[in-house]
């Protein structure tokens, strides 16, 4: 499902805003791409993107079952939500969507995997303690990997990767700037 270690967030405010971003992605290096539903252009983006060549798209921000088949229907190939809600995580299952719900706690963490989710978001990863909260659940968690999301920068994103159970990063910083996303994304790739 996730075939890259660094996952762009992208809030995108038109699919022609989303298909810019996504070939500047794949010109950098990223393959992997995190669509948020905190715009109403969220479904119409990932329909545009989910069909190009190369590419996996993923929605996020997914808090509803709505959200949630709103996503599946337009192509997204899974789907993150900032926390765990049972009833979206069952829908998930039952589309056979891989959904991977937040955290940012370990009561949280283990909910998740009480729902049979494997793979957790850690959100907002830096203010919950960044590494050093990942290393710590890792060692009470080790069924479990994680992404963390919410605060990952250029400049610390290879102590996020430096830990075991992080599976991917999740970071908006690569397409905060539209210029710069084939170069950013360059960058992340390398990492």
């Amino acid at each position: 499902m996730i075939d890259s270690r660094v996952i762009p967030v992208l809030t995108a405010t038109s699919a022609d805003q989303a298909e810019r971003a996504c070939r500047a992605l794949l010109a950098g290096g990223l393959t992997t791409v995190e669509i948020t539903f905190r715009t109403d252009a969220a479904a119409a983006a990932i329909r545009r993107v989910s069909s190009m060549e190369g590419l996996t798209v993923g929605a996020g921000t997914v808090l509803s079952v709505e959200q949630l088949h709103a996503a599946i229907d337009a192509g997204a190939a899974f789907a993150f939500a900032p926390s765990t809600n049972a009833e979206v995580i069952e829908s998930a299952h039952a589309a056979g969507v891989t959904f991977i719900p937040g955290a940012a706690t370990p009561t949280e963490i283990d909910r998740a995997r009480s729902l049979g989710c494997t793979i957790v978001k850690i959100f907002p990863a830096s203010v919950v303690g960044g590494p050093a909260f990942l290393r710590s659940v890792s060692a009470v968690f080790p069924d479990v990997r994680f992404i963390p999301t919410g605060g990952v920068t250029a400049e610390n994103l290879a102590d996020y990767l430096a830990v075991p159970s992080v599976l991917a990063c999740g970071g908006t910083w690569i397409c905060a700037e539209p210029e710069l996303t084939e170069e950013r994304a360059r960058e992340a790739a390398a990492a």
